[in-house]
C-alpha cells in the first residue's frame, strides 16, 4: 500500500480542554516520509514538534509532546484519527499549545478529514511490525499491555473502575470495525468527584458538558442528563486514547495489542519499552 496525505487543507476552531484557551488549527498536506508534525505558528515557522514517542513530555490526563522547548498538548484524539483514517503525512499548524477538544471525541476530526479527501503518494507505506510476544506491567496501577505478532492491527482493551456506573468494560479495534462510527464518536469522560481535584491542578479549564461525559456515581447518572452513545463508551474512549498514543510509534503498527486499565502514562511507557527492546 502507498503512503497518503490530504488532498486539501482543513481547519478547526475551538478551545483547549486543559488550558481553556482558544485555538485555531489547520491540517495541511505534506510530502512522502514526512510523518505527523505539529507546528506552533504562534512561536514561528521553526517551532516544530514531531509526533514520536521520544517527544512525550507529560501524560497527566492527556498526552503532551515537547521538542526544543516547544510543547503541544492533548494530541491523542487527532493522532488516532489520522492513523486510523490512513493519513501518513501531515503538517498540523496551531496557534496555541493545545489541540482543540471540540466535542470531546474524534468524530469532528474524522468528518473533516473525509471532506478534504486523501491523495495516494508515490512511496510505499512502511510499518512497525511486532516481532515477538512482549509485556509491560505497571506496578503502581496494576495496569499492563502486551503485544504479539499479527498481520494487522488488533487491539483488545479492558477498563476496570471502582464505579457502579462504569465498572469493567471491554472494547476492540480491528480491520473489520469502522473507526468513524464505532470508536471516533466516544467522548472523553471524568467522574464528578474528580472535578475539584483536577481544577486544583490547573486542568480541565476548558472542560464542560459540551465536551465531556461527567459521571456522578453518587446520583448514578450522567451530569446534564446526558446518556452514553454506547453501552461501553468509556472503554471505547480509552481505546481511542490508546490508538492515538500508539500512533507515536511513528509508523502504523502491525500486531496485536492487549491492554488492561491503560492510560496515557502506561500507553507511552509501554510503547517506549517495546521500541527499545526491538519488539516494534
Amino acid at each position: 500500500m502507498k503512503q497518503h496525505t490530504l488532498k486539501s487543507a482543513c481547519s478547526f476552531s475551538g478551545i483547549g480542554l486543559h488550558s481553556g484557551k482558544p485555538v485555531e488549527m489547520q491540517l495541511l498536506p505534506a510530502p512522502e516520509d514526512y510523518g505527523i508534525v505539529f507546528q506552533r505558528s504562534d512561536l514561528g515557522d521553526e517551532a516544530l514538534v514531531h509526533a514520536v514517542v521520544d517527544n512525550v513530555a507529560k501524560t497527566r490526563r492527556c498526552t503532551a509532546l515537547a521538542e526544543n522547548g516547544v510543547q503541544v498538548r492533548t494530541a491523542e484524539h487527532l493522532l488516532a484519527s489520522l492513523r486510523c483514517m490512513g493519513v501518513d503525512n501531515v503538517l498540523v499548524r496551531l496557534n496555541a499549545e493545545e489541540v482543540p477538544i471540540l466535542d470531546g471525541s474524534a468524530l469532528p476530526f474524522v468528518k473533516a478529514l473525509r471532506e478534504c479527501g486523501f491523495i495516494e503518494q508515490r512511496e510505499d507505506r512502511r510499518y512497525r511490525v511486532v516481532s515477538r510476544h512482549a509485556e509491560y506491567h505497571d506496578p503502581r496501577s496494576g495496569s499492563w499491555i502486551t503485544m504479539d505478532p499479527c498481520g494487522e492491527l488488533i487491539v483488545d482493551l479492558t477498563i476496570d473502575f471502582k464505579s457502579p456506573m462504569v465498572g469493567q468494560q471491554t472494547a476492540r479495534y480491528d480491520s473489520t470495525l469502522d473507526f468513524a462510527t464505532q470508536i471516533a464518536p466516544a467522548r472523553t469522560f471524568c467522574f464528578y468527584r474528580e472535578i475539584k481535584w483536577l481544577r486544583l491542578f490547573g486542568l480541565i479549564k476548558g472542560g464542560s458538558l459540551d465536551n465531556a461525559l461527567v459521571i456522578d456515581d453518587r446520583k448514578k447518572c450522567y451530569a446534564g442528563g446526558k446518556t452514553p452513545l454506547f453501552d461501553n463508551e468509556p472503554a471505547r474512549h480509552k481505546l481511542l486514547d490508546l490508538l492515538g498514543d500508539f500512533t507515536l510509534a511513528g509508523l502504523p503498527i502491525q500486531g496485536r495489542i492487549t491492554a488492561y486499565k491503560s492510560g496515557h502514562r502506561v500507553n507511552t511507557q509501554a510503547l517506549k519499552q517495546f521500541i527499545a527492546d526491538a519488539v516494534l
